[in-house]
């Protein structure tokens, strides 16, 4: 049985399609984004988070004027329930681009992300200039109440102009990695999602670049 509604996946396939980006509503409920909240409060609890790098492997380095989230991995064979329900939508998710956009997708890797008050990541590309692995760049909102004055806006640098995507909860956001900028503007208040890259190398091949 499917996860994701045929036409959920439908629009994501034609919207990355024709414009480059995929911006889709109700991908969580409310229930799935208040469990994987519970997770973001053990994980926190625990100190498992930590600041956010910038750069591939061993050139990464922590730079606060670039970006300041904080972020935790997600072990997909040991990820709590709540997260491994994401995870198979988001399996999903590839399976169809797969399908239908011959992508050559093979894996994705995801984090928790943590926007605290004052937090923010500048203008960027995710694809790397040392490897070109990312195809579809996925965000999932988890900020329920979220009003425009708490900022974080994802804002996406597009030939026919700009838009800001707000981080509504249960929200998910697509683009492709090596084609649109973006940024995340200035966070008001604590803003969480689940952040991730769908890969068209498996991720213990990354070595070769």
């Amino acid at each position: 049985m499917n996860n994701v509604n045929e036409h959920l996946l439908e629009q994501i396939a034609d919207q990355l399609a024709t414009s480059d980006y995929a911006i889709i509503d109700d991908f969580l409920s409310t229930e799935q984004v208040e469990a994987i909240l519970n997770v973001f409060d053990i994980h926190r609890e625990k100190g498992r988070f930590k600041q956010a790098a910038i750069g591939a492997s061993v050139n990464q380095e922590v730079d606060k004027s670039v970006r300041k989230d904080l972020i935790k991995w997600i072990d997909e064979d040991n990820a709590r329930p709540a997260v491994q329900e994401f995870l198979s939508k988001i399996d999903e998710v590839k399976n169809y681009l797969n399908r239908t956009c011959f992508l050559g997708i093979k894996e994705y890797e995801a984090h928790f992300t943590i926007y605290p008050p004052g937090a923010f990541y500048k203008r960027h590309l995710d694809q790397f200039t040392t490897s070109d692995h990312r195809k579809i760049s996925f965000i999932c909102y988890l900020n329920q109440d979220w009003k425009p004055e708490h900022g974080g806006e994802l804002r996406l640098y597009l030939p026919d102009g700009n838009i800001d995507v707000a981080p509504i909860a249960g929200r998910l956001a697509c683009f492709r990695s090596d084609v649109v900028e973006h940024e995340v503007l200035l966070s008001h208040a604590h803003r969480y999602s689940l952040t991730g890259w769908m890969l068209d190398q498996y991720i213990e091949l990354s070595f070769l670049g």
